[in-house]
């Protein structure tokens, strides 16, 4: 079976997408202002896709190790209820936030960067490396997005997950007008 059979067929069972932020919802940059505040720039196409993919169904969480009040904002701003942040145990943070809900980790997908990622990433149905991953998070994944982190790479795993399940069309549906003749 082709790699590209494989990942179709896992990304056909998912049913909760995990995410790190930095370095995945970011570009990984950590920036301050002069106050010591810390700023993150979010992309806007990952915001939609995000929207779209909980609107399909699909529960989406982050966890993070870092503690960041962007990230809340950003979170609420999603829809996205499920957040663990300032958690390096990120395997455990996982069983945290699904203590009290059925989820198998074989339905379960995940998008990392780096090393602390790999605790969920070795557990998950569906590990997904963004295009510029550290090298060995790259080699446990099952699919590496062409989007590098921050660049859009969580809607290009939104938009597929989509696509695979069948769910697209009438994710975009309601942004399609019909031409109306006079």
């Amino acid at each position: 079976m082709s790699p590209n059979k494989i990942i179709d067929l896992k990304l056909a069972q998912v049913r909760h997408l995990i995410l790190d932020v930095d370095g995945v919802l970011t570009d990984g940059k950590l920036h301050f202002d002069g106050n010591g505040n810390e700023l993150k720039s979010f992309h806007t196409l990952d915001g939609h896709g995000i929207k779209m993919l909980q609107h399909s169904g699909i529960v989406v969480a982050i966890i993070t190790g870092r503690h960041s009040v962007a990230v809340e904002k950003r979170a609420q701003d999603l829809g996205i209820n499920r957040v663990i942040q300032g958690r390096e145990d990120k395997f455990a943070a996982l069983q945290e936030l699904f203590a009290n809900e059925a989820y198998t980790l074989e339905t379960t997908a995940y998008v990392g960067d780096d090393y602390p990622d790999l605790q969920v990433m070795t557990q998950v149905g569906c590990p997904i490396a963004v295009a510029n991953a550290a090298p060995p998070v790259l080699e446990r994944a099952l699919w590496i997005t062409d989007k590098r982190g921050g660049e859009g790479a969580v809607r290009e795993v939104c938009d597929r997950i989509m696509h695979i399940q069948g769910t697209f069309d009438a994710a975009l549906a309601p942004y399609i007008t019909t031409a109306v003749s006079n």
